[in-house]
């Protein structure tokens, strides 16, 4: 399913506040509740949401969406950051790179790149940058999480320690508004953790629905991160905590503009 400008934003409402009504979606895209409500059993009908009477929620507000859906949401913002940070990177160099949509469209616009050396735990990353021929790609043995196509577990994480790579570049669950990172799992945690440990300089990248969104598990700051990009500009509370910590705010329709 390709989704539309306001399918998408539906979308990222709902899972910023976990239920809305039609009406209220219907005022916000200044369009009629007949429209809103196609839009809604569309996304519906792809299990990314749920009809409640009135409006509409979460399928799973304590867990997160499968793989698949989750590539199609804010896929252009994705494209963006990832090529917001493939400007970053110079050939040659070393990259451990994690789980996740937005660092597998990093990869995806790295693949003109020549000779790098990536570390990820990411089939979907390996399989982007497998096709340039060039780049050598390592990834840890353990069990696949399907259907991410992931490896998750103390292998990747020896593995992601094991270097001192010139970059390390991972997503989050979700940014609290106090600048806490959360994740779904303990693992995921450790995954970005180990990563951090084993970088010279470490990249979060994130689209602007990833702050205030809950996830369980938190594990590290905001602060804690050289660079940040986020496809727009943030909140002034998020920026004012990037730059309280010296770390560098990228936006990414500002670098392709």
């Amino acid at each position: 399913m390709n989704l539309s400008e306001r399918q998408n934003g539906i979308l990222v409402e709902v899972r910023q506040r976990g239920f809305v009504s039609i009406e209220t979606l219907a005022a916000s895209y200044g369009v009629t509740t007949q429209t809103i409500r196609r839009d809604v059993n569309a996304l519906c009908g792809e299990n990314l949401l749920r009809r409640r009477h009135g409006g509409v929620e979460t399928v799973n507000a304590s867990g997160n969406l499968a793989y698949q859906a989750r590539q199609i949401i804010n896929v252009h913002a994705k494209r963006a950051i990832g090529r917001a940070v493939a400007a970053l990177i110079p050939d040659r160099a070393s990259l451990l790179i994690g789980i996740g949509t937005t660092p597998e469209q990093v990869a995806v616009a790295l693949a003109g790149h020549e000779e790098l050396t990536v570390v990820t735990n990411n089939l979907n990353v390996a399989d982007a940058l497998a096709i340039t021929g060039s780049s050598r790609v390592i990834l840890p043995g353990g069990t696949l999480r399907l259907p991410d196509r992931d490896l998750l577990g103390p292998d990747g994480d020896r593995l992601f320690r094991a270097y001192r790579a010139d970059f390390a570049i991972f997503g989050v669950g979700g940014i609290d508004h106090d600048g806490a990172l959360l994740d779904f799992s303990p693992e995921e945690v450790s995954a970005r953790r180990a990563m951090r440990e084993g970088c010279r300089r470490s990249i979060l990248v994130a689209d602007l629905s990833k702050i205030g969104r809950a996830a369980p598990c938190r594990g590290g700051e905001l602060s804690e991160m050289d660079t940040v990009v986020f496809d727009r500009p943030p909140p002034e509370p998020i920026v004012r905590l990037i730059g309280e910590a010296g770390a560098e705010l990228i936006v990414a329709e500002e670098v392709s503009q």
